[in-house]
């Protein structure tokens, strides 16, 4: 692309979104292992949250169906049990064999505390609880992999950030010489201490300025760049992650963040299957729909 010859910058994206058509990118990496720790303990049934169009729901329930396990997805908004037909995330999910809970607001907000969980098990017995967005200690040993050793010539690694594990998964396998930049998907700084709960190096920072006004939230520029992107690329990006951070890392390029000869890894974490889900709220709200 023209901005990069002109700043003597280099970006490659590594597309972590084509490991599995299904299982994609991050959510791929933080399941493998909470896949077999889930086996090794003989457990049968996978239980985790999430909300409406969550990636991480969509990945779980097609682990779940090739792995064996029976999937329980907690969802968050009471609202959606009598439509959950019409969002697409939850159709893939119910296809691929996933129970659904679904439970109020302020219930879903108990998801870390054990009198909430005890409840769960007395309704649908034991599980192997993986937690919102799949990140624990498991998933960041699963996250250390998307670098590998052909990726070491690189300056900066590059991610997008939900819950954390993902980044810490790169911010611990990253070479001394490369630095990890998070592009938070939320708004407010809480991720650094969720972050450190994982990481062990200080190579790392958050750049906050390019979560489009919070978590799912959208403009019409941030859409048109996705769409040029796509067009001009081949490469497509999803609104909520990845979309924002390419859009973030351009920006940066232009306002010359990057000194020449710098070569950049941004990881593609997946998430695509989000994209016809955002097109009807899109659609809701009259403004342009993304190429899918």
């Amino acid at each position: 692309m023209p901005i990069l010859g002109e700043k003597g910058v280099s970006l490659y994206i590594k597309r972590e979104d084509s490991i599995h058509p299904h299982i994609s990118g991050n959510k791929y990496r933080k399941l493998k292992y909470n896949l077999q720790e889930a086996k090794k303990l003989n457990h049968s049934t996978l239980l985790t949250f999430g909300g409406a169009f969550s990636n991480h729901i969509a990945a779980t329930a097609c682990a779940g169906i090739e792995q064996g396990l029976k999937t329980i997805g907690v969802i968050r908004g009471e609202e959606l049990k009598d439509n959950w037909q019409d969002n697409p995330t939850l159709q893939l999910a119910r296809e691929h064999g996933m129970e659904f809970h679904f439970v109020s607001r302020s219930d879903y907000q108990k998801k870390n505390e054990k009198s909430f969980l005890d409840e769960l098990k007395d309704v649908f017995g034991e599980f192997y609880l993986i937690p919102e967005g799949g990140s624990n200690e498991l998933a960041v040993e699963g996250c250390k992999e998307i670098l590998t050793e052909t990726d070491s010539r690189f300056d900066f690694i590059c991610s997008c950030v939900g819950t954390g594990g993902t980044i810490a998964g790169l911010i611990n396998s990253a070479k001394p010489h490369q630095t990890v930049w998070g592009f938070p998907a939320l708004k407010g700084n809480f991720l650094k201490e969720d972050i450190r709960k994982f990481a062990r190096n200080e190579n790392w920072e958050l750049i906050s300025d390019y979560h489009f006004g919070g978590y799912a939230k959208v403009d019409a520029d941030l859409i048109d760049f996705i769409n040029t992107f796509k067009k001009e690329t081949g490469i497509p990006l999803d609104p909520i992650y990845t979309g924002k951070m390419v859009f973030g890392i351009f920006d940066l390029i232009k306002k010359d963040a990057f000194k020449k000869g710098t070569q950049i890894l941004a990881i593609h974490t997946g998430g695509l299957q989000g994209i016809k889900g955002m097109n009807l709220v899109l659609k809701k709200r009259n403004l342009p729909l993304l190429d899918v």
